[in-house]
């Protein structure tokens, strides 16, 4: 099962249209594969996201 990256919830439940017009403008907040939060650093040029299981995600 996947989750949605923003609010955490299974990818198949729910609408995620607002999810998604919201990752345009900001980094991932929960991990794809566990639904854990993750560690997010916004920086000027772009953002760094580390789940603890899984590891770093970069644009």
């Amino acid at each position: 099962m996947t989750y949605c990256d923003r609010c955490g919830e299974p990818r198949g439940t729910g609408e995620h249209a607002a999810c998604a017009a919201a990752r345009e403008l900001e980094p991932p907040r929960y991990c794809t594969h566990c639904r854990r939060r993750m560690k997010v650093q916004v920086l000027p040029g772009g953002w760094s996201a580390a789940c603890v299981e899984h590891g770093v995600l970069t644009p």
